[in-house]
């Protein structure tokens, strides 16, 4: 991964220099301190404007080279649109546009951080950097040459001129650990799986030890002893052994109940015995997209030094069709003591999920748990690629990640849960079976989850078309997109550490 993006704040008496970057609102709307930045520029620009029928929309940009009257080789304009209707994530995609424009020849650039009505806030502004480096996101570290024409890696030193440089670095030091937190995450899903299997995942978790993340790794023998006999199910086809890797984070009152997020770590995931077709199956390499968030966040809670105390617990396995694999027709003993019939060995990452969910209720009785996985793609069929699918047994958990997601750009759409669904998960032959019929496939999933819950409040989210290959936005043109650091992070701040 390539991140050679600098970002500092200076104020707006700084001297622009090699690129100047300027906001303006619907009608060419410019703040004072762009004004007087721009100044005999102002005309150039106002003549671009309509020749190249420029009009301030949300996002729209004014290209000029070498502009007359202003000490930069180029000038860029960014529209706003109307500045009463940007709302918080607004920001961070102006700043995911503005860095769209950089090449990897762009060394210096100024950005005047000011709407029409004035200068941006230093959240705004916090905003609009952390917005520059998510879009600079670059997975390359495997690549030994470029071919002709391809994007080279962005690297440039940005500053962002504001009113109050003190005050928006400030409001910037959190940010910045968050897209640290979404950059781990990107990178986990991206690796190749050759590379990332589940020790090595697990040891990349154990980093963690250094912001101060108390990690412990349950091997085969420890998940043994505790009876985790779905998950060790699925990982038994493999040569490389599972791994159960609890993190904890106590920035919060001594005593005072954890709240938790679960992933799903499936590092690679041929279907097993139910095998996939060979077609794209090399995405399956982003099956670990649960874990890879989960880990992200807890690096990023961490980092901020949140004030709450926070379990995160992943399952790391691999899925192959070994002669060892398990079989359709077997029947593996979860931890929860429930048994479970495996009708297709490629609903693997439930099964993964029950045991880990299992494990923490018990053992941690959190306010809440969250899981996070790519689990069907029955939940694409739904919603396609731009919400993932929420599944709650509590309203006001659900309600809340409604509305982080709405404020973070990671949204989620609420998906029913009940009784009549689990009908199709009876087994004549043991508790449960491990999947359903094919209409409500992600439905019944989540059915099939919240039986190892054990009553704790939950909800489950089905990231199966978010967290990888989904397509590519203003802040994300990675194939892993990290998704989910962001709108956790954002629930702990807001509910239960208090406001930032």
């Amino acid at each position: 991964m390539t991140d050679a993006v600098k970002v500092g704040f200076v104020p707006f008496s700084a001297a622009p220099g090699g690129i100047l970057v300027a906001f303006c609102g619907h009608g060419l709307e410019f703040g004072p301190a762009t004004r007087k930045a721009l100044g005999p520029a102002l005309s150039l620009v106002e003549g671009a404007a309509e020749t190249n029928q420029f009009k301030g929309k949300n996002g729209s940009i004014l290209d000029i080279l070498a502009p007359q009257g202003v000490k930069a080789k180029r000038l860029v304009v960014i529209g706003t649109g109307k500045p009463a209707e940007l709302k918080d994530h607004d920001f961070l995609k102006l700043g995911g546009t503005l860095a769209g424009k950089l090449t990897a020849r762009a060394d210096t650039v100024t950005v005047i951080a000011e709407l029409p009505k004035g200068t941006m806030s230093a959240d705004q502004a916090a905003a609009v950097a952390a917005g520059i480096r998510l879009r600079a996101y670059k997975f390359d570290r495997y690549k030994t040459r470029k071919k002709d024409g391809e994007e080279a890696a962005l690297r440039a030193n940005v500053s962002i001129a504001v009113g109050d440089p003190s005050a928006a670095r400030k409001a910037f030091a959190p940010n910045a650990n968050i897209v640290d937190g979404v950059t781990t995450a990107r990178d986990l899903v991206n690796e190749p799986p050759n590379v990332l299997f589940p020790v090595e995942f697990a040891r990349r978790a154990g980093r963690l030890r250094k912001l101060g993340v108390q990690v412990d790794v349950l091997d085969v023998a420890a998940m043994k002893k505790l009876g985790m006999g779905a998950l060790l199910g699925v990982a038994q086809g493999s040569t490389q052994p599972g791994r159960t890797v609890i993190m904890r984070w106590n920035g919060g009152k001594r005593g005072d109940q954890p709240v938790a997020f679960i992933g799903k770590g499936v590092c690679f995931d041929t279907g097993g015995i139910s095998i996939k077709p060979a077609g794209s199956m090399e995405d399956m390499k982003g099956d670990m997209g649960g874990a890879a968030c989960v880990v992200g966040l807890m690096q990023a809670l961490a980092a901020r030094k949140a004030k709450a105390n926070v379990v995160g617990a992943i399952g790391v396995v691999e899925n192959m069709p070994d002669g060892n694999a398990q079989r359709p027709g077997d029947i593996v003993t979860s931890m929860s003591g429930q048994t479970i019939e495996i009708i297709n060995t490629d609903a693997e990452g439930r099964l993964v999920l029950a045991d880990v969910l299992w494990y923490v209720a018990k053992k941690f009785k959190p306010k809440f748990m969250v899981d996070l996985a790519t689990l069907t793609g029955a939940i694409m069929v739904a919603l396609g690629t731009e919400y993932a699918g929420l599944f709650s047994n509590n309203d006001e958990l659900a309600e809340r990640l409604t509305k982080v997601g709405l404020a973070t750009g990671e949204r989620v759409w609420r998906m029913p849960l009940g009784p009549e669904y689990d009908k199709q998960i009876d087994s004549q032959f043991a508790d449960m079976k491990n999947t359903g019929t094919r209409n409500g496939g992600s439905i019944t999933a989540a059915q099939f989850l919240q039986r190892f819950v054990d009553g704790t409040p939950w909800a489950h989210l089905d990231i199966a078309g978010t967290a990888m290959g989904a397509p590519k936005t203003e802040i994300n043109q990675s194939w892993g997109s990290g998704f989910g650091v962001r709108l956790l992070d954002r629930l702990v701040a807001q509910h239960y550490e208090g406001k930032r």
